[in-house]
């Protein structure tokens, strides 16, 4: 499966907003640092209890969800980042350069297993791909998430919008139960589906056995 053409459009998508905006939530297409933190929390949900763990971000950006790590978890989160924008990846090493517990990298591949990885708004913008090639993207994203995680992944999906509401183009939205089917009978992944938390999207949780 070639998706080399969907990963270039990404990135120059991305590479734009950050010039554009910066460091910001704007910078990553999110509205606002309040809603992408909400988006954070739920991500970080794949971890349980846990107070120590190592996690990869796939599509970290400029690293916003280590600055939630750094705050919320007294133990020290062993984390790699990487981002298909250099630009992203050059905020990212330029916020985080005295971080020893972070490493960032210009990929579409995570550098090692990690106990948990997650993405966060990977799959939203879908820049004009028919839906065969974006849904092969998603999948090619599951997988590498799979391979690159022991305990578990999680990532999130706009949902559709709700009835008589005009939906923005450009986005790819879904519900839920094609995707808890894929990872469940790809990953024989025990699945759960986290809504209603004051966004119009859903986080999905895929723990492995």
């Amino acid at each position: 499966m070639d998706v080399s053409g969907t990963l270039s459009t990404v990135a120059r998508y991305y590479s734009r907003t950050v010039r554009a905006h910066g460091a910001t939530a704007r910078g990553v297409d999110w509205p606002c640092a309040l809603t992408q933190d909400l988006r954070f929390v739920q991500l970080l949900r794949i971890a349980g209890r846990r107070r120590r763990f190592s996690l990869n971000d796939l599509g970290c950006g400029y690293g916003a969800l280590l600055a939630l790590l750094r705050t919320r978890y007294k133990m020290p989160i062993d984390y790699a980042g990487v981002d298909i924008a250099a630009p992203m990846i050059a905020h990212a090493r330029t916020l985080w350069a005295t971080d020893p517990l972070a490493q960032f990298g210009v990929s579409s591949a995570l550098p090692r297993q990690a106990d948990f990885s997650v993405a966060s708004g990977v799959f939203n913008v879908q820049l004009g791909h028919g839906a065969k090639a974006w849904t092969e993207f998603i999948r090619s994203v599951l997988h590498e998430l799979r391979a690159a995680s022991k305990s578990g992944f999680a990532v999130n999906f706009v949902l559709p919008p709700e009835r008589g509401v005009e939906p923005l183009e450009g986005l790819y939205r879904t519900r839920p139960a094609p995707w808890v089917e894929y990872c469940s009978k790809s990953f024989g992944a025990q699945v759960e589906v986290i809504e209603k938390y004051g966004l119009r999207e859903f986080t999905l949780l895929a723990r492995l056995g």
